[in-house]
This record gives C-alpha cells, sequence and structure tokens, in this order.
C-alpha cells in the first residue's frame, strides 16, 4: 500500500461506531477483558481502523494478563507517534497512529525482557485486524514476511 493512501477521511470516521470513535478521536479506553482483540490469535496484520496504516504483528502479540491486547513491538515503528500522557493523575506514554491521528493505546516497559522490553496496551477500537489470508487481495502483501511464522 502507498503511504499516500494512509489517511484520517470523513468517509472512515463516519463508518466508526460509538465506541471506536470515542477511543480514536476522543482518546478514551475500552473496558480490559470486554474487546474485540484481548484474547485474538489469528495469524495477521492490525492496522489503524482510520486510516489503514499498518500498525502490529500478531507475531509481536502476547498475552500480558491486561485484557486489551498487548504486543512488544510495532510493525511500522514510523507509523506510531509517542506523547507524554498526564491525564488522569498519571504521567504515562500515549501511543497513536502518524496518518490517522487515532489514538491507539499506550505503551509501558513492563513487556518480555527477552524481546523489547515493552508493552503496547492497544484498544481493539483502533485497529481492524486482516488475516493472513486476505492481506494479499487487501494491499499489504509486502507485510505478509512479517507475519508468517517461519
Amino acid at each position: 500500500m502507498i503511504v499516500s493512501e494512509y489517511k484520517k477521511t470523513n468517509e472512515a470516521l463516519e463508518k466508526l461506531s460509538e465506541v471506536e470513535f470515542e477511543v480514536t478521536q476522543n482518546d478514551a479506553t475500552e473496558p480490559p477483558f470486554r474487546n474485540k482483540f484481548w484474547d485474538h490469535k489469528e495469524e495477521g496484520l492490525y492496522v489503524d481502523i482510520v486510516s489503514g496504516e499498518p500498525l502490529f504483528s500478531s507475531q509481536e502479540k502476547f498475552d500480558s494478563g491486561c485484557g486489551w491486547p498487548s504486543f512488544f513491538d510495532t510493525l511500522a515503528k514510523e507509523n506510531v507517534i509517542e506523547k507524554k500522557d498526564e491525564s488522569h493523575g498519571m504521567v504515562r506514554t500515549e501511543v497513536r497512529s502518524k496518518y490517522g491521528d487515532s489514538h491507539i493505546g499506550h505503551v509501558f516497559n513492563d513487556g518480555p525482557r527477552d524481546k523489547t522490553g515493552l508493552r503496547y496496551c492497544i484498544n481493539s477500537a483502533s485497529l481492524r485486524f486482516i488475516p493472513l489470508k486476505d492481506m494479499e487481495e487487501e494491499g499489504y502483501g509486502e507485510y505478509i514476511k512479517f507475519v508468517k511464522k517461519s
């Protein structure tokens, strides 16, 4: 997919559910253990629900026990922006998608030590999952090598 195709459009925003809109546009957080991808194990690609930009691979996903999808790394670092978040009386690092400017979650330093040591704690409502078998057809063929188990 060509980078210029990754953008936030009114059409994409209009397709969002109320929860998806609140999470991505108003920095909300969905409930733990009651979201689409917290326990999802299928091979594939997780993209921004608004812009379609690739964010995470199923190969970086792990069970952190927190109730949200957790990843130890991003697929395309250039598509994930980190910002200081001092909301709710805490100091955290927010992660947003670059082109969609969607709030996707937060990153913490308590991830797997044998990997990156990071835990990207992500809202399912900010993601669209593309199964491995559909990646080529949906224009994400170049990312198959990062998803497919060797």
